[in-house]
């Protein structure tokens, strides 16, 4: 506090300014209530109030405005402005944890960010291609591809910060490497390790939230095809032509970040997806305290489908199908509710991805669920902007008013930010929504 009075900041002078304004409206309102007229005569006291009371008046605007100039000067109106709205309100908007990987999560997060500032992103650490494995083979560290991207998702800088942490280098010994990658590597090595890399990295983004790796343990991922052939690596994984039967990992009994368990637990929201479902998403269904976590959170828990299949790894899937390899992997129960985009994709750009040998996923919802299976809701997510993908915009609304209308007792105690928040929503359309709402949520 002491530093705001040096010299140069040019606040002492409005401050005192301030002061003394308060003083002449003090000693008018004393003059007011002053009855004893030999001290005083009665004909000059409303003279003398009156002058004052300008007087006091004026020099509190004044000091007010040079102080509020001065302020401006130094953090600029919109970055003040944000700062005290993102400090304020966002940080008592409701925890959501969001798990996953790719570039399906950082649609999930750039959307919420600006409706909550208690956002924790527990990211996938399975990669091994690109310039993600290039890195974990050459230096031993995490995998930081799907991390970077998760933080510039929550970022709150400029847009050529984004842009620089996003910049893939396109010839020489660094070819094919990010800068973004490469600024993670050297953090981790200045730091001491990739904890405190991110959190040093998330204060340069200013980053809205946490982004956590799933498990500091170095995992690979494995699996059996539909033709019994195996396949080791995410990578390898994610481009095979064949029908995935069964994935696991080594270690199977991986450790979990121990902040990201109690970012789950302490969740009034678990975002499962949207992203590649064997490479993305499952690995961290695979480590079983983060398993448990979900199974334990009284917060709702939703899975958010994807739009397209992918070729080889999900083709001709529905939603149902990969409801159904999520069970397989990690038994049913896990999911209270299921986000279903209902848009359909523009022929034009579903052309381009059949020639590819993907498609729309199906998502007939009367066919879904039965007895006391998720609810599935649909909702217009789409965003057809030359490659399909959840719209930012139209995703975090929806999944908020998912947490709003099956658990409202997240907003106990925190009555004017649930208002706050559904007043931001008003305008926001109902989506349709098929099932029965779980007791699970009822008890919740």
């Amino acid at each position: 506090m002491w530093r705001l009075l040096a010299p140069g900041l040019k606040l002492k002078r409005f401050l005192a300014l301030i002061a003394v304004g308060f003083m002449a409206l003090g000693v008018a309102i004393g003059l007011s209530v002053w009855t004893d007229p030999h001290l005083l005569p009665y004909w000059r006291r409303p003279v003398l109030e009156t002058i004052l009371l300008v007087s006091g008046v004026a020099l509190v605007i004044l000091g007010f405005f040079g102080l509020w100039r001065s302020i401006n000067e130094v953090l600029g109106s919109d970055r003040w402005a944000g700062l005290l709205y993102s400090r304020r309100q966002l940080a008592r908007g409701p925890h959501v944890a969001a798990l996953g990987g790719g570039t399906g999560m950082p649609s999930v997060l750039r959307g919420l960010k600006h409706f909550t500032s208690n956002l924790t992103a527990i990211v996938t650490v399975a990669d091994d291609g690109g310039s993600s494995g290039r890195l974990r083979g050459e230096l031993g560290m995490l995998p930081p591809g799907d991390i970077r991207n998760c933080m510039v998702a929550l970022a709150d800088t400029e847009p050529l910060m984004e842009q620089l942490f996003q910049h893939r280098f396109q010839s020489g010994e660094l070819k094919g490497h990010s800068f973004g990658n490469l600024f993670l590597a050297a953090m981790e090595q200045a730091s001491g390790d990739f904890v405190t890399a991110l959190r040093e990295s998330s204060r340069v983004l200013a980053v809205r939230g946490t982004v956590l790796p799933a498990t500091l343990e170095h995992v690979t991922l494995h699996a059996t095809l539909a033709s019994g052939a195996h396949v080791e690596g995410e990578s390898a994984i994610g481009q095979s032509p064949e029908r995935i039967e069964r994935i696991w990992m080594d270690p199977s009994d991986a450790t979990p970040l121990r902040e990201a368990v109690a970012a789950i637990l302490a969740a009034d929201m678990v975002v499962l997806g949207p992203g590649s479902l064997y490479t993305s998403i499952l690995p961290n269904l695979l480590i079983p305290a983060i398993q448990d976590a979900i199974r334990q959170t009284k917060g709702i828990r939703v899975y958010v489908a994807n739009i397209m299949t992918q070729p080889g790894e999900t083709a001709n899937f529905s939603v149902r199908d990969h409801l159904q390899a999520i069970e397989d992997h990690v038994g049913s129960g896990l999911i209270d509710v299921v986000l279903v985009n209902r848009e359909p994709v523009p022929k034009p750009l579903l052309e381009k991805y059949w020639r590819e040998g993907a498609e729309q996923v199906a998502f007939q919802g009367e066919e879904l669920w039965h007895g006391s299976q998720p609810v599935v809701i649909y909702d217009n997510l789409l965003l057809a902007d030359g490659v399909v993908r959840h719209d930012p915009d139209k995703l975090a609304p929806g999944l908020l008013r998912i947490l709003i209308n099956f658990r409202p007792k997240w907003a106990e105690g925190r009555l004017i930010d649930a208002l706050w928040l559904e007043n931001r929503l008003r305008e926001r359309h109902q989506p349709k929504w098929d099932g029965h709402m779980p007791d699970r949520l009822k008890r919740n």
